[in-house]
């Protein structure tokens, strides 16, 4: 890919990049290098205070900043922070005027020339997108041809690397649903882990969250959909499709059990006799032994399954094995931190929703003690709840949702209050350390708090970290 094809899109062009965040930022340098007259616009005003945004600003590049950032949009192509919805009124205004709506993520998309495997879900994508890129850059060294670049929604931003793109070489892409939501083309290949409610103090309902994950493969060149068998939404909507589809299940062991008899030309992964196999109407074909995969879990089985799905024919069989072997996990995804007293900690910082906390109970093999709470997204906490006061032997509520997941555990028929303990502690640190003094030798203390980090994190990085700084000083 050559970068002059960017030169006759936008030179003289003037472009809008709402939000100066991580992704965005190398995109303002193309667009500069481009020849486009660029307008930076971002609600936070302190984003003029660093060193990037001087450079810019030396280079003629102008800031909007403040609440009043996205009025007066007059720019020829406007490219959208996922965080930012499309819909709001200068955006829109801009739109009716003439402007083109893009993002970093679609021009990605628009340049690159090599396959690109994506993947999305409510739980799952992190680990499922990592093991993805293993695979196939584990496949690229053995070859000794081209190599796997990873980003989207974890790691570096692609775009600054997608004119060092060339033959041999692919891209695995973790997607949100702010990122979808406007997408005009979609991978080569795609994965939906599964679809719960999230994400649903941004979104305006569970319609348009799953209109958006769906956004994955509506489009070209897509031409397979992997997804989970178990979930009713993803087995709903590759019923629907007409995209090739690769069904995984963790529960179920046949072709005939998970493919519905009405569609044809698709494949099966399942785990049968402790083996993971994947099979299609021919017969079915050995892939790796479930017991290799050192990360615990029925959940970290079905990312493996969804990641096989998704690479299949574009890796030799004996990979999955050796990355299996090989793969700890990803960190603030039930990271051991220590084992201090007989009693072990886990951060699982990553778990901002109830699915993703009962699948790390579910992890383990004893009842953990676990710290809840965070940020509130308008998620229905009767599921959470249900699960703590079915298999943890202690809560400890902390952070912005605390009240609000309190009163469903009381609420919950199968709670009882003589066999769990609830604990409401605002402070983080404070509960960190309260959860120590309910756990005894043998037990786990687990932080998965089933909620977004906003309430008093940047991110859940940020927060994880804390909880291993906190736990590495006990």
């Amino acid at each position: 890919m050559n970068s002059a094809v960017l030169s006759e899109k936008y030179k003289g062009k003037n472009c809008d990049v709402l939000g100066f965040g991580k992704s965005n930022r190398p995109l303002v340098g193309l667009l500069r290098d481009a020849g486009a007259h660029v307008t930076v616009r971002d609600k936070n005003a302190a984003v003029t205070d660093g060193e990037e945004a001087a450079d810019y600003m030396r280079d003629g590049i102008r800031f909007v900043t403040g609440e009043g950032y996205l009025e007066g949009i007059t720019g020829d192509f406007i490219f959208r922070s996922p965080g930012i919805r499309p819909d709001e009124p200068g955006i829109l205004e801009a739109i009716e005027r003439g402007a083109a709506l893009d993002s970093e993520m679609e021009l990605f998309f628009e340049l690159a020339e090599i396959p690109v495997f994506g993947i999305t879900g409510s739980d799952g994508k992190t680990t499922t997108t990592t093991l993805s890129y293993l695979f196939l850059e584990a496949e690229a060294v053995k070859q000794k041809r081209g190599k796997c670049y990873v980003g989207g929604n974890i790691g570096q931003p692609l775009l600054p690397n997608v004119f060092r793109m060339g033959e041999g070489d692919s891209a695995v892409v973790e997607l949100s649903s702010f990122q979808l939501m406007t997408m005009k083309k979609s991978p080569f290949r795609a994965v939906i882990t599964n679809i719960t409610p999230n994400h649903l103090n941004w979104h305006t309902d569970m319609d348009e969250y799953i209109a958006a994950k769906c956004n994955i493969f509506m489009h070209k060149p897509a031409s397979l959909l992997v997804t989970n068998a178990e979930n009713g939404i993803t087995y709903e909507i590759a019923r629907n499709t007409d995209v090739p589809v690769i069904y995984f299940s963790s529960k179920r062991n046949s072709y005939s059990s998970i493919v519905p008899p009405y569609k044809s030309g698709c494949k099966a992964i399942y785990e049968d006799g402790g083996v993971i196999w994947i099979e299609d109407s021919d017969g079915r074909e050995e892939i790796m032994k479930s017991s290799d995969i050192l990360i615990p879990g029925r959940h970290n089985v079905e990312n493996y399954m969804a990641a096989i799905g998704l690479t299949y024919g574009y890796v030799s069989k004996e990979i999955y094995s050796q990355v299996a072997r090989s793969f700890k996990g990803v960190r603030h995804r039930l990271e051991l931190i220590r084992e201090l007293d007989g009693i072990k900690y886990y951060n699982s910082s990553i778990d901002s929703s109830p699915t993703r906390t009962a699948a790390a109970i579910g992890a383990l093999d004893c009842k953990p003690v676990v710290i809840c709470g965070g940020y509130d997204k308008n998620i229905p906490f009767d599921t959470l709840a249900d699960t703590l006061c079915k298999k943890a032997k202690a809560v400890v509520l902390t952070g912005a949702t605390a009240d609000k997941i309190l009163r469903e555990i009381e609420n919950c028929p199968s709670y009882d209050s003589e066999n769990l303990e609830v604990e409401l502690v605002r402070d983080f640190e404070a509960a960190v350390k309260t959860a120590r003094s309910l756990a005894s030798k043998g037990d786990v203390v687990l932080l998965s708090p089933a909620c977004a980090s906003f309430d008093a994190f940047s991110d859940f990085e940020e927060r994880g970290d804390f909880f291993r700084k906190i736990v590495q000083s006990f």
